[in-house]
């Protein structure tokens, strides 16, 4: 039998969950509908969803604390979080962003966008089909088995920040303009902002510790990924007078 993704909905308003659910069974996917914190964490404790949508105003914790505990959770690190809002500003996005959504999507919302932010998040979230190997000094990403490593210690990431990790380490050197990240690592950005990838830089900045360094900006261009941001050339000596 066919596995459909697992889609967690965690919404209060019954007529919204139920019609997002509606949309998504027709869309392929397997919806759970939860309407409050406490019922959303029990589904996810029964059963790992595929993805989350998540409401931002819940009664009880909020969907932004929700998904910073989650994101928190070794279990649940890497499930993808869209968060579904009527707050539209940039700031509320970013303050999404910062909180461990993958996504944000603003109310009202058509279902085509609602459907192909979920394929996106979970195209992103599937393994690479290469199945190479690729470092920078000693950081080490295995594509196969989708683990990263620096200095022989072992890095967590989410999905995002594993693709545009692999992205940068294998085109190292490179500096990379934010619409071209979100063409390559996001995909169907049709959707997606570029203040996207600058909150994408600092989660895996931030995921990467020491190596983290190693993901430098590259001012009115972009991004790059250099092993010279750890390892600067040794000025040559001075030759004596």
């Amino acid at each position: 039998m066919k596995h459909l993704p697992r889609v967690l909905i965690v919404e209060d308003e019954p007529a919204i969950a139920e019609l997002i659910a509606v949309n998504l069974r027709h869309g392929g996917f397997f919806p759970v509908v939860a309407q409050d914190s406490v019922s959303a964490q029990t589904e996810l404790d029964a059963v790992l969803p595929d993805v989350i949508l998540l409401d931002w105003m819940l009664p009880g914790q909020s969907g932004l604390a929700l998904a910073r505990h989650w994101r928190g959770q070794a279990r649940s690190k890497s499930i993808p979080i869209l968060l579904l809002t009527a707050r539209g500003d940039e700031p509320d996005k970013v303050t999404g962003l910062d909180a461990g959504a993958d996504d944000y999507i603003t109310k009202p919302f058509s279902t085509q966008e609602l459907l192909a932010r979920i394929r996106a998040v979970l195209r992103r979230r599937a393994p690479e089909s290469v199945n190479d190997s690729v470092s920078v000094g000693a950081l080490v990403l295995d594509a196969a088995t989708h683990r990263i490593s620096f200095q022989k210690q072992e890095v967590k990431l989410g999905p995002t920040e594993f693709k545009l990790l692999h992205y940068l380490m294998t085109h190292a050197e490179r500096v990379h303009s934010r619409s071209a990240l979100l063409d390559k690592v996001w995909g169907d950005h049709v959707f997606i902002e570029e203040r996207t990838v600058d909150v994408h830089v600092k989660r895996l900045r931030e995921a990467l510790g020491a190596a983290g360094k190693m993901v430098e900006t590259v001012r009115g261009a972009g991004y790059r990924l250099s092993l010279v941001a750890i390892h600067p050339p040794v000025p040559a000596a001075q030759s004596g007078t």
